[in-house]
């Protein structure tokens, strides 16, 4: 298919800004744009309603983080779903992906908290990675102030999606049970070769020397690719929680996405994957301005909600 013509536009635009590409950036520089092209141009009736959202602190590996809680319409329990944003490890936070943690709550009908980690390249990695793990552990112990039961679920998107990933992991060798991931086209293989990342390297929002760039600030120092906080795929995904991934065709990140959800498949895991056709990296914050990314962010947060309320 061809790229959506609705994002086809947006993309037109970009190619026809002075803005330097991400790349160019120092990380300071890149957050400020990103958050402008995000938070910066929702308008207020493309916000997704919740019942009410509360700013609080978690805690991280090394101190107190950010977070903040959605709370859907209704009445409880509901499950509980650790959320966190993308943005290569380096961009991103709380304002960012404020819609994106609205439709799962929403649509997934789950209270979501989302957790602002450390950035690279103050914070490399481990830290993100350490974050997550330590911010899940704690709302999976306080789930009885959050959804009310013991439904647990973790969700991100990009680099979101490999801490999500991380999470689950990690979890699941500690022993406590979680009910369901949503990996939207998360990067899940650090230095793997996928067709994806030439087909789709440059023209696509997200671009080959921008990973590279992420990359570089997050982990660029740690010598072992392959360690699974930072590449899950290879990790053992015995017991896994089911999945729902979300790929999307004119996406870098596209294969490895697909790749593990293959790899879930065969280590016994139930999981959905989807590509939707004609649509990019970050659709899921485009649902404002494009109908297919809206029908598809809804369909993958409903596919999460089955799992979720089984």
């Amino acid at each position: 298919m061809p790229v959506d013509p609705h994002i086809a536009a947006l993309l037109a635009m970009a190619e026809q800004s002075d803005l330097p590409p991400m790349y160019e950036n120092a990380p300071d520089v890149g957050r400020a744009q990103y958050l402008a092209m995000t938070a910066g141009l929702r308008s207020p009736e493309h916000v997704v309603p919740v019942a009410s959202t509360e700013d609080i602190t978690v805690p991280g590996a090394e101190g107190d983080l950010p977070a903040r809680v959605y709370r859907p319409e209704g009445e409880g329990p509901f499950p509980t779903v650790a959320f966190f944003h993308g943005g290569g490890w380096v961009i991103g936070d709380l304002e960012t992906h404020d819609n994106m943690a609205r439709h799962v709550c929403r649509d997934a009908e789950a209270v979501v908290v989302s957790v602002d980690y450390r950035l690279a390249p103050e914070h490399p990695f481990p830290a993100a990675a350490d974050d997550a793990i330590a911010s899940a552990r704690w709302i999976a112990a306080n789930r009885d102030r959050f959804g009310g039961d013991d439904r647990l679920g973790v969700a991100g998107d990009s680099a979101g999606g490999n801490l999500a990933a991380v999470v689950a992991q990690t979890l699941h060798a500690e022993g406590t049970p979680l009910t369901a991931q949503l990996l939207i086209y998360p990067a899940v293989d650090a230095e793997g070769e996928y067709a994806s990342r030439v087909e789709n390297a440059r023209g696509y929002f997200l671009e080959q020397p921008t990973m590279d760039w992420f990359y570089g600030h997050y982990a660029g120092a740690w010598e072992d690719a392959k360690d699974p906080r930072l590449a899950p795929l290879h990790a053992d995904l015995t017991g896994q929680p089911p999945a729902v991934i979300v790929t999307a065709e004119f996406d870098p990140l596209r294969d490895e996405g697909e790749a593990y959800g293959e790899a879930l498949k065969a280590a016994g895991v139930e999981v959905d994957v989807t590509r939707y056709d004609g649509l990019i990296h970050g659709f899921f914050d485009m649902g404002g301005l494009s109908p297919a990314a809206k029908s598809a962010i809804e369909e993958s947060c409903g596919k999460f909600r089955k799992l979720l309320h089984g």
